[in-house]
């Protein structure tokens, strides 16, 4: 149980979740670059249960925002954390997340979204 992760929760408009994927999709490819196994982002669905603190609450989701819950495996947290330092010094980057943080058409906002590093605790495959 080597694997090292890193997870994320993020709002962000539906009108932009077209666009949105699109990003994802090209900034996959970059993680897998620099030594991702893997790269994961789901849509909510159902994102409530009975006695819990939901995605929704936790990250104060509006009406017209869809929750991105998402994670990037790597093979050891050594190569997580050099993906980390060379990831956004990369030239592709820069053309990729300019669109998400445009103020005048905000699909990205940082400061909303969950992150941290998680080592393996349990694996069932």
């Amino acid at each position: 149980m080597k694997n090292y992760i890193d997870g994320f929760v993020l709002p962000i408009p539906r009108a932009h979740v077209d666009d949105y994927k699109k990003v994802a999709e090209k900034v996959a490819e970059i993680w897998k670059s620099y030594g991702a196994i893997a790269y994961n982002e789901f849509i909510g669905d159902d994102l409530s249960l009975e006695g819990t603190k939901s995605f929704i609450e936790t990250i104060d989701v509006k009406e017209d925002e869809a929750v991105i819950f998402g994670w990037v495996v790597f093979p050891s947290k050594e190569i997580r954390d050099l993906a980390n330092k060379k990831v956004p010094e990369d030239p592709r980057m820069a053309s990729l997340v300019v669109p998400l943080v445009n103020p005048e058409n905000l699909i990205f906002d940082a400061s909303r979204m969950v992150y941290g590093g998680f080592k393996s605790l349990v694996k069932s495959d």
